[in-house]
């Protein structure tokens, strides 16, 4: 018998990953992520109501949100953004060409050079606190105005800043799953986030002073418990890396530049959001909270099906880049926006006819007050009108990072950021002066910057020839009309006799939300289901 080369018995050794039909599989992922994201994200309100009745709208509250906000801003650059979008192409061509030998090759020195790099990170995060923190929060700090708010922050973001190398290489671990269909436990693993963060703040608050450093420490706590669950999933898999610190290999310096644009263009949605949180520091106190429990309501759908989608199409895309098949990686674009539009249409009609009772049934608990929801409402219907634009982003980038293209999403990305500020000042001003609801505008100003940025990414497709609608994209969104307009009567019809959701207990908020939640999703999937759509729309191939 002949011996085998060294290629075959690399293959043989690869996880092996089970042949679907394209969309049929890209339907499984996409299940598969979006419902352990969407336990998560059940998991991340209730943390939210923890902490609610916690802190309430305070100072504590906003300086803790920003010690939190600042790693997971760089979280979304090294873990969840850039490198991400940069590493899953190029481990793609890799696994294409070379096999799992190649594979572990790269994971390797990606692993010392990204390891190393955050470690340097962690510390000037950690030493340089102060200075972090006063760029994160200018109005805190410029001229001294909320001196306690921000040495609070500072303290606290000295204990959170170490997540985001912990979280980062967790994020590098589920890229690895991911590229080899393994979609379950990168999704799962934010539970533990939400698992700890609630211990922290329910069990261990009493043994701080303030109460709210408990919650500082449980994000530190957190990122080592998520990094130690994916362990033992790449070692069975075969994939956890030794590092290797080798700046020169080919791989890296390839990642390293699609990485460095698309730093830019995959995070400008967290760098918009940023630019919230320092322009909310010149506003009243309690705005970085209601900013953060809308901008929460809004990820709850993004999260558990734009990012879901998005995760499930980039290596799709990536391996049909690197096989030379321009059909399917159309089809499987058309595919991705059919799919978030189904759930970003009715979700932004809900979120925005809801608000202020959603608000209210998650988050009126403790210290926090009618007034706070009624303030955070405003942002959330603000937000609403960026929701679509959100998810489209998701999926329209990675067909460019696919391709390995990171120079132009950061075109249009810098050309949307330059738009927000424009629009935050447009908004922010005069709705904080007369109306003292400054933080809307920021609100809206991000919804308006995500429609720029889609736009541009979606012409940028098109006048590419990379893509462009398959048949039947009129009908289709002729039915989401008309299933949208029905389920906004229903809730509407609904909230004329039901109004005062403030006075209600709890209980009696939470069984009359779940039925105007069984209610408006009801009427939006018979109408669809009256009108011809069916399930196997979405998993038909081309």
């Amino acid at each position: 018998m002949a011996a085998s080369s060294p290629e075959q018995e690399s293959q043989d050794q690869a996880p092996q990953v089970k042949k679907d039909s394209p969309q049929k599989g890209l339907l499984r992922g996409t299940s598969v992520v979006g419902g352990a994201t969407l336990l998560s994200r059940v998991m991340g309100l209730a943390r939210d109501i923890v902490f609610a009745r916690l802190t309430g709208a305070s100072d504590a509250a906003d300086a803790f949100f920003v010690a939190f906000k600042i790693p997971n801003f760089f979280r979304r650059l090294f873990a969840e953004g850039a490198f991400a979008q940069a590493f899953v192409p190029v481990l793609a061509e890799y696994r294409q060409k070379g096999g799992i030998a190649a594979v572990r090759e790269l994971n390797d020195r990606v692993a010392g050079a990204l390891g190393g790099t955050l470690l340097l990170v962690t510390l000037f995060g950690v030493l340089c606190a102060p200075l972090v923190t006063g760029l994160f929060a200018f109005g805190w700090w410029w001229g001294g105005n909320e001196p306690e708010k921000f040495a609070l922050a500072t303290e606290m973001l000295r204990i959170t800043f170490p997540y985001l190398m912990l979280i980062s290489l967790t994020g590098f671990a589920g890229a690895m799953l991911n590229s080899f269909d393994r979609f379950a436990i990168p999704a799962l693993t934010p539970i533990l986030l939400n698992l700890v963060l609630i211990g922290a703040a329910t069990i261990a608050a009493g043994w701080f002073e303030p109460q709210v450093m408990a919650l500082a420490w449980g994000v530190l706590a957190a990122g080592v418990v998520q990094l130690l669950f994916q362990i033992p999933f790449l070692m069975q898999q075969g994939l956890l890396p030794r590092p290797k610190w080798d700046w020169g290999y080919p791989g890296v310096r390839k990642i390293l530049r699609l990485m460095a644009p698309a730093i830019f263009g995959v995070s400008v949605t967290q760098i918009s959001l940023v630019l919230d949180t320092i322009l909310a520091s010149f506003l009243p106190t309690g705005s970085v909270t209601w900013l953060y429990f809308s901008d929460r309501l809004v990820e709850l759908p993004l999260g558990v099906f734009g990012v879901a989608v998005a995760t499930v199409v980039l290596p799709n895309l990536s391996r049909q880049h690197v096989g030379g098949d321009p059909r399917k990686f159309r089809h499987t674009i058309d595919w991705a926006l059919r799919c978030v539009t189904l759930i970003a249409l009715p979700a932004t009609v809900a979120l925005f006819v809801l608000a202020e009772p959603l608000l209210t049934v998650l988050f009126q608990h403790g210290n926090m007050t009618p007034w706070d929801m009624e303030m955070a409402a405003w942002s959330l219907r603000a937000y609403t009108f960026g929701l679509l634009f959100f998810m489209l982003i998701k999926v329209l980038a990675p067909g460019y990072f696919a391709r390995q293209d990171t120079v132009t999403p950061v075109k249009f990305g810098l050309i949307a950021i330059a738009s927000k500020m424009v629009l935050s000042l447009l908004f922010v001003i005069p709705l904080h002066m007369y109306f003292q609801l400054g933080h809307m505008g920021l609100a809206a100003a991000t919804a308006g910057q995500a429609a720029i940025n889609a736009f541009l990414l979606y012409r940028g497709l098109r006048e590419g020839g990379v893509y462009a609608p398959e048949p039947g994209w009129w009908g289709f969104l002729s039915r989401l009309l008309f299933a949208n307009l029905a389920m906004a009567v229903v809730l509407l019809g609904i909230l004329h006799f039901w109004s005062g959701w403030h006075d209600w207990l709890w209980w009696e908020r939470a069984w009359r939300m779940g039925v105007m939640v069984v209610a408006g999703g009801a009427t939006y999937g018979l109408i669809l289901l009256i009108s011809g759509l069916r399930p196997r729309h979405f998993r038909a191939t081309s």
